[in-house]
């Protein structure tokens, strides 16, 4: 009876692990399908999914929603096609489901979320901003010109942790903003941090303070510039871990234009000039020997008539001639005035002071026997060192640089070298050492079934078979003895008897007996 209940329950197990090995192979494998996801757009997704028959579960501490990963993608876009997830921000899909009859103002202020919803979105596609919040103040408009506003922004930005945002990224999420909206000035648009720290502000109290980025960062490349060169010029002479350079430069940034005309003195008479303007007036007056002088009757009489002279000359005139000539003659010529304009703009990004500090450890020495010591570098061979880093940076000593070497021994602290992850601790390999170990136990398991409990089970039962058979012939012989006991009334009945009570004793004996029978032919 016991090694029935063995095998029995040998193969009870073997059936159960049998069972559990298919179920476990039959486990979806659960992929993720959104992660930081708000509640709300958690509860819509949810819905969705259950709507949709697809199997979910949460990932540990409820930051990931999990579903098989046969049906991922298909869920993606399932729920992508009904605006999910939302981000927590209802954007231009709230205009979809308007009613009729709906009033301007409720159109207005639907518009507005929209509006403001889309804008946060926009913003959260940047890597360093977990979440935004836009708020839009847009007045009513007016017909009146002068008592039309201008309308104004603020947005609120939730950083990751650990994660900054530069006055680039302000400057673009103001300007995304101010160009999204009609008539709104980027200097409207305010921006703040989850510490309510203002980050428009300092990007335009920083740019009124010419701590221009473009300028701060032109000023460390040419600052790491001459360190490299500094760095690359003195490694071969002191080895490639035995220097430091630091430089600074003082660059200035200012920029200034003159003009200036300027006119030539008066030309020469020889000189060659160009003529502006030039005028001419003539003007001449005859005389007709008009009644002339004190008035009377002699001035009344008519003039007497001219005799001809015989004149001596061409211009010879007779005396008593009448005639009177007068005449004007003005010329007036204007030159141009040399002039000259010059226009001068200075240079930007002009190098105003450069300082340099270089630190050199001490001079490596390997003795014959193997030893490393340490000296300090020769007063000569400084000398030279500090020629080398003058020229280098350019030195100039009218505009005030300096150059400052210092010899001195370095911390001989050991350098533990980053050790390479073990090939047993990298997580693609432990997950599949999970894998083939599930699969390795249920093997492990089942053999341990079969050879431990099912196969001892049968052989015991085999044996004990084995042991019956042998001694059906003694029982037989046994059987013969019924005779020596008082003859019964009948003794076919007694033996009969006999017989059924060795069956019900020991049925597997009588069956043994039976087999040997019919193996024997009766």
């Amino acid at each position: 009876m016991n090694a029935k209940l063995t095998l029995a329950v040998g193969v009870a197990a073997l059936i159960a692990m049998i069972v559990t090995a298919m179920l476990w192979g039959m486990q979806p494998d659960y992929r993720v399908l959104f992660s930081n996801i708000s509640d709300k757009d958690g509860g819509a997704i949810v819905a969705q999914l259950s709507q949709m028959n697809v199997p979910y579960r949460y990932s540990e501490g409820g930051g990931a929603l999990l579903v098989p990963a046969d049906k991922v993608h298909e869920a993606r876009l399932k729920l992508a096609s009904q605006g999910l997830p939302r981000g927590g921000n209802v954007g231009f899909e709230v205009l979809d489901g308007q009613k009729f009859g709906i009033t301007q103002f409720q159109e207005q202020i639907n518009y507005q979320r929209a509006l403001e919803g889309e804008l946060s979105r926009s913003i959260q596609a940047l890597s360093s901003v977990q979440s935004a919040r836009v708020h839009l103040a847009l007045p009513k408009q007016s017909a009146f010109l002068r008592e039309q506003q201008k309308p104004s922004a603020s947005v609120i930005l939730t950083l990751y942790g650990g994660r900054g945002i530069d006055p680039h990224q302000v400057a673009g999420i103001t300007h995304l903003v101010s160009s999204s909206v009609a008539d709104l000035s980027p200097k409207q648009v305010s921006i703040l941090d989850q510490n309510g720290t203002l980050l428009s502000g300092k990007s335009e109290s920083s740019a009124s303070q010419n701590n221009d980025p473009a300028q701060l960062s032109y000023v460390r490349e040419v600052e790491d510039g001459l360190s490299r060169r500094v760095i690359g010029l003195l490694e071969p002479l002191v080895g490639k871990e035995s220097i430091r350079a630091q430089v600074s430069a003082d660059i200035d940034f200012t920029q200034v234009e003159s003009t200036a005309e300027t006119y030539s003195p008066n030309q020469g008479a020889d000189a060659k000039a160009s003529v502006r303007s030039q005028t001419t007036l003539e003007a001449n007056a005859s005389g007709t020997g008009q009644p002339s002088g004190v008035a009377g009757a002699l001035s009344n009489l008519p003039a007497a008539s001219p005799n001809a002279p015989i004149a001596s000359g061409a211009n010879a005139s007779a005396p008593g001639t009448a005639a009177n000539n007068n005449g004007r003659r003005e010329a007036v010529t204007n030159y141009e005035v040399d002039k000259t304009v010059r226009r001068i703009r200075n240079q930007t990004g002009v190098v105003k002071r450069v300082t340099a500090a270089v630190l050199i450890n001490h001079k490596k020495t390997v003795e014959a026997d193997g030893k490393i010591s340490y000296a300090p570098i020769a007063e000569p061979e400084m000398t030279q060192i500090q020629a080398l880093v003058r020229e280098a940076i350019g030195f100039n000593k009218e505009r005030g640089d300096s150059v400052n070497i210092v010899n001195a021994p370095f911390s001989q602290e050991p350098v533990i070298a980053a050790s390479e992850l073990a090939w047993w601790k990298e997580p693609a390999n432990l997950s599949l050492g999970k894998e083939i170990g599930k699969g390795l136990a249920i093997v492990l398991g089942l053999l341990v079934v079969v050879f431990g409990v099912i196969r001892p089970a049968i052989k015991s039962a085999s044996t004990a078979m084995e042991a019956s058979a042998a001694r059906a012939p003694a029982l037989l012989n046994n059987m013969s003895g019924v005779a020596s006991l008082p003859a019964p009334v009948d003794p076919s009945l007694a033996q009969m008897e006999r017989v059924r009570e060795i069956a019900k004793n020991d049925p597997a004996i009588v069956a043994n007996v039976v087999r040997q029978w019919v193996g024997n032919n009766g």
